[in-house]
């Protein structure tokens, strides 16, 4: 199981993260972005490409598509929270943006 991200490790793997565009998510220990694209046919591609890289890292995103609107949200269920494929998955999801 992976671990949850705390202290300066937490920070440190945040930090990019909140420059880019991600914010944590109040409510829970979480982080979240959304991507604006130019049509429907742009997000769909956005969520199918990065589908595939969550599946091949075993963890999947929480989104929300509506026309050219993704949301995302991303935590570690079973870690209780925010953990390090969160922030690997944010990365990965920004590079195919």
């Amino acid at each position: 199981m992976t671990e949850k991200l705390t202290g300066d490790a937490r920070e440190a793997a945040l930090a990019p993260l909140l420059a880019a565009g991600w914010a944590e998510v109040s409510e829970r220990d979480a982080i979240s972005r959304t991507y604006v694209f130019g049509n429907f046919i742009e997000a769909f591609g956005f969520m199918a490409r990065a589908a595939l890289v969550a599946e091949k890292m075993g963890h999947h995103p929480e989104w929300f598509n509506v026309y050219k609107t993704v949301e995302v949200t991303l935590s570690t269920h079973d870690a209780g929270g925010l953990t390090a494929l969160d922030t690997r998955l944010a990365a990965a999801m920004d590079a195919l943006a």
